[in-house]
């Protein structure tokens, strides 16, 4: 297995056709990420080679550090790359059938203890739960997908099989 092959594991598998769906926000920040990330391996490159040409290699803590953190980089630089040419960017705004569950859409949903949940299905590097931003490879998402309001859904949790009845659907306006 090379190097390459290993980054192929880095975050969460691919959905089917091999793209990573995105919000165009998602997509922004990934490609905002890029760029810096470029910019630092120019400043740690300058510094690794200010340190090289100090002397013996084997004791210079700044050499040392300088590459270590450069193999960080490139291994990030390639994850970034890999994914932003892997992405498909679905803006859900543009969500012609907005009674149904799709990529994009904020569902709210009653759980079996009665409480009621609200969630928004994102791209897997756009999750978040503290944000209430939930990965489309996720178990709740999967079980959501192509629900309409009114529908009950089962989930697979770690708990066991729980039921979501969806109570509502909405989608970003055009703006």
């Amino acid at each position: 297995m090379t190097a390459i092959d290993d980054d192929e594991d880095d975050g969460p598998p691919k959905l089917p056709g091999g793209k990573f769906y995105m919000t165009p926000e998602g997509h922004a920040r990934l490609e905002a990420e890029l760029a810096a990330r470029r910019a630092e391996r120019h400043r740690v490159v300058e510094i690794v080679s200010w340190a090289a040409g100090n002397g013996d290699r084997s004791e210079n803590a700044d050499y040392k550090e300088g590459k270590r953190r450069l193999r960080e980089i490139d291994r990030r630089l390639r994850f970034l790359t890999r994914r932003l040419a892997h992405a498909e960017v679905v803006d859900p705004v543009a969500q012609t059938q907005r009674d149904r569950v799709f990529f994009g859409a904020t569902v709210t949903y009653a759980n079996e203890r009665d409480e009621t949940v609200s969630v928004t299905i994102v791209g897997v590097d756009e999750a978040s739960l503290a944000e209430g931003k939930i990965s489309i490879a996720s178990p709740m998402a999967l079980a959501l997908l192509r629900a309409t309001r009114g529908d009950e859904v089962t989930v697979r949790t770690p708990r066991g099989p729980e039921r979501v009845e969806v109570l509502d659907i909405r989608y970003p306006a055009a703006g």
